[in-house]
């Protein structure tokens, strides 16, 4: 019964300590009461130095809520993923694996003419200097990761099944997103409707994405892999299905079929290619 009460209890302050780091992170982001949009700059630069902030706070959570017997035996830098063993695979393969997934939305970006921009320096110089492209592709991804990802999950994974700590996870991350309604109502004149029909389906697609990175992480235990991974989708962006029907009756055909060959592709490679001994990672980590 006490054993029983002890892993009630455990479970508890780890869901209750991720609660909090979100609420910290979210805090953070609007301490500065910006009187601006998001996409100010003078906006964006605060919230550059939330996020930097945040990297020391978030491994805080984590540090206090993990067993110190799982302390004692994996060292802290490699539960939050950052290793030095497999970092090569943990960058390009579950790239490759989520390039797989989006084979519908590139083979549209080639149609379209839009992937002969990515040749060109001028494409590149503009977005490195462009503080909302530096924001979605490099700040957000890697903030957002490391605390919803690197620091939440080993607390769950301590005291949940794998499974169960990869769906629970998310969450946190979709109902995060939430805060956007506000902006969209107060900047760009939305009503509470149409804001919150936006924003849950905000919140039901990046919860989906939060379990494949959950997914990633467990699987490889390498942050780089998020990072990256995430940054792509940001890059991609939710596919442009209504644009499909703007293509002649072929190239539809070839379209739709790559959108079904990548996502069957895809289940097909998810688990071999995130297999845990190509990455020199031992998934059992959070077990005492």
């Amino acid at each position: 019964m006490e054993q029983d009460f002890n892993a009630i209890f455990n479970c508890f302050i780890s869901i209750l300590l991720c609660f909090l780091l979100s609420v910290v992170y979210l805090a953070s982001i609007y301490v500065w009461n910006s009187p601006f949009s998001r996409d100010h700059p003078t906006t964006i630069k605060k919230r550059f130095i939330s996020a930097f902030v945040m990297l020391f706070v978030a491994p805080c959570f984590l540090y206090i809520g993990l067993d110190r017997n799982i302390l004692e035996k994996t060292p802290l830098f490699e539960i939050l993923g950052l290793r030095t063993q497999g970092l090569c695979q943990a960058i390009f393969m579950p790239l490759f694996l989520t390039i797989i997934l989006f084979l519908g939305p590139i083979s549209m970006e080639l149609y379209s003419g839009l992937s002969k921009l990515y040749t060109e320096e001028m494409y590149w110089f503009s977005n490195v200097t462009n503080l909302i492209w530096i924001r979605n592709h490099i700040a957000a991804p890697f903030s957002e990761e490391f605390t919803y990802r690197s620091c939440m999950l080993p607390l769950l994974l301590q005291s949940l099944k794998p499974a169960t700590a990869v769906i629970i996870s998310p969450l946190f991350f979709g109902v995060a997103h939430f805060h956007h309604m506000r902006e969209r109502m107060k900047y760009m004149g939305l009503d509470f409707s149409t804001a919150l029909k936006i924003s849950c389906f905000q919140f039901v697609y990046t919860t989906i994405f939060g379990m494949y990175s959950s997914y990633i992480f467990y699987r490889t235990g390498h942050f780089v892999s998020l990072f990256i991974v995430h940054a792509f989708c940001n890059h991609m962006g939710f596919p442009e299905i209504v644009e499909i029907g703007t293509y002649k009756r072929k190239k539809q055909i070839i379209i739709i079929s790559l959108f079904f060959i990548g996502f069957i592709a895809w289940c097909f490679l998810l688990k071999p290619l995130t297999e845990p001994t190509w990455y020199h990672h031992n998934p059992t980590w959070y077990k005492v």
